[in-house]
């Protein structure tokens, strides 16, 4: 099968983040649909609709300002049993951000989004961002892209992409966005049909709530200056 790092990264990649969550345990034939940037009434009702039908819980990354606008609509996605993660207020990404910048929107959404997941927008994030975060949340990432926020590839590739990488313990991110809406109505459907019929089960993504002490980082760096000057102190 040819690589292709756009849908899923090798293990030789997601090593270097080991905190990060990118495939379940593979106990069983389960994959974990995931959806990305709502909730919008556009596209989230629909794919709450397909996901019922189908009797099939999933994981929604939602973002911090979508829940604020269409509170109904996160709140059926509860309702309805699926789980769901922080993905940040305005949906922006780390690596071009400001850290405390970067956690302040993050946190603005943790006060709308009551969840211990978190998945950085586009899945980029700094190191320091990483290691900060990691000890608040499970960030989860993904084994499965479907691509289907690409203008550039057809339906078909987007299905081709879910079913040539999915395997026992995948994440398999799609989006209920404007954005992917179209190839998400053609693929979606499709590609559950074709995993129940190869016997594939589907799950939310769930991990137990660990109750921490988690300081802001202007914080801990105080902290570790008071450290440091007792420790001098103790060296005069």
């Amino acid at each position: 099968m040819r690589l292709k790092l756009q849908v899923h990264l090798p293990h030789y990649i997601t090593k270097w983040f080991p905190l990060a969550i990118w495939r379940m345990p593979e106990t069983s034939k389960t994959v974990y649909l995931t959806f990305d940037d709502g909730p919008i009434p556009e596209v989230t009702t629909w794919v709450l609709d397909v996901l019922r039908k189908n009797k099939i819980k999933a994981t929604f990354f939602a973002v911090g300002e979508n829940v604020f606008r269409y509170p109904e609509i996160y709140d059926q996605i509860l309702e309805d049993g699926h789980a769901v993660g922080n993905h940040t207020y305005h949906h922006i990404q780390g690596l071009k951000t400001d850290s405390l910048a970067y956690y302040k929107d993050i946190f603005q959404a943790e006060k709308l989004i009551n969840s211990n997941l978190f998945r950085p927008p586009h899945g980029w994030l700094k190191r320091n961002q990483y290691r900060y975060l990691a000890n608040r949340y499970k960030i989860v990432m993904w084994d499965v892209i479907s691509c289907d926020y690409n203008q550039n590839i057809t339906k078909e590739e987007v299905l081709k992409n879910v079913l040539d990488y999915a395997r026992a313990g995948s994440i398999i991110t799609f989006h209920d966005s404007i954005k992917a809406a179209d190839h998400l109505y053609w693929a979606l459907p499709r590609a559950i049909k074709a995993l129940k019929a190869e016997g594939y089960s589907f799950d939310k993504i769930v991990f137990p709530q660990e109750r921490q002490m988690i300081y802001p980082p202007s914080t801990h760096f105080i902290r570790r200056f008071r450290n440091s000057l007792r420790q001098l102190s103790r060296w005069a």
